[in-house]
């Protein structure tokens, strides 16, 4: 060996690392900056939250893609529109969270498709049924009902009876973050979407079918047969905005809110897909593209603490307005 090569300085290679990890940092910090920033300029995300009791602030929380927030909640608005209870909600959630990933797959082992990888060659439905979210949860929850005892089983086990899957014990990882979105999208919790604001036009007619396909006449609500031309919303500069409204009736009791609350967090987590610029429900409402996909509270149309904005909704009210 030469002694040129023995004395050749050493290359400082802690002071690029360093460099590296800043501009690493820089690049982090921009991006999270724009996913906070007010108007969700950053790419789209969902999180269900389940807020603690201590009023400390503290929640449970799971992330995820509008796809698969989309598909979490029509799992569970079918669970609701049966009339199932949370534990049923919980199984059927944790089952498409480790057979897709909440993704609607067109492919999988052998002739599997779907949410819940179903199988057209066992019986489940043709592939176009399969890979239609409403039907192949309603199935999923048929088959899960006819279990007996299911609710006081261990979830795995009521998952496999129903799948019976190769691998019965992976259904039990993902319970507890099935508990939060179970919650989230019928219970104590909430769904928050942030990015940009959703692009129009959105189709007030194609959002009514859906949720009549999903939940039914009820009973429990009415839709008034004429969308967005009521002119309760002055919509701004291009008039009112076309919309979507159900009211509880009277009387409804808690199987009513519970749908209520499943019909607006269906909304939200819908909202990229179907061109929905806003929600409101009971008070509160989210705004596409604004306060960071977080819910505020708005007050009713005629409530004291209100702020006076006529897109608002009263108490057992969920309204939802399609982007232009």
């Amino acid at each position: 060996m030469s002694e040129n090569r023995v004395s050749r300085p050493r290359r400082r290679r802690p002071l690029r690392a360093a460099v590296g990890l800043l501009v690493l940092l820089a690049v982090v910090g921009y991006f999270a900056v724009q996913r906070a920033s007010n108007g969700g300029g950053g790419a789209p995300y969902c999180t269900a939250r389940v807020y603690s009791g201590n009023y400390d602030g503290t929640s449970e929380s799971y992330e995820m893609s509008p796809e698969q927030a989309a598909n979490a909640a029509t799992i569970a608005a079918v669970g609701v529109a049966k009339g199932l209870p949370d534990r049923a909600v919980t199984i059927a959630l944790a089952t498409a969270m480790q057979e897709s990933a909440l993704r609607n797959l067109d492919h999988g082992d052998r002739d599997s498709l779907g949410l819940f990888q179903q199988r057209p060659s066992m019986g489940w439905g043709t592939p176009e049924q399969i890979t239609d979210p409403v039907y192949s949860a309603g199935i999923f929850y048929d088959h899960l009902v006819d279990v007996p005892g299911y609710s006081r089983l261990p979830l795995t086990v009521a998952a496999q009876k129903v799948q019976r899957s190769g691998f019965p014990q992976a259904y039990a990882k993902h319970e507890p973050d099935a508990i939060v979105l179970t919650a989230a999208f019928g219970g104590d919790g909430i769904l928050e979407c942030g990015g940009p604001e959703p692009v129009g036009p959105g189709d007030p007619e194609k959002v009514r079918a859906e949720i009549v396909r999903i939940f039914g006449k009820d009973g429990l609500h009415t839709i008034p047969p004429q969308i967005g031309q009521a002119g309760r919303n002055g919509g701004g500069k291009g008039g009112p905005e076309a919309e979507v409204t159900l009211q509880e009736k009277a009387n409804g009791g808690e199987a009513a809110v519970r749908r209520s609350r499943a019909m607006a967090h269906w909304a939200v987590a819908h909202s990229k897909e179907m061109g929905i610029s806003r929600v409101s429900y009971n008070l509160h409402a989210w705004v596409g593209g604004q306060d960071r996909g977080q819910w505020q509270h708005k007050g009713g149309t005629g409530a004291k603490d209100g702020d006076g904005d006529p897109h608002n909704a009263d108490t057992g009210e969920v309204r939802i307005f399609m982007a232009r």
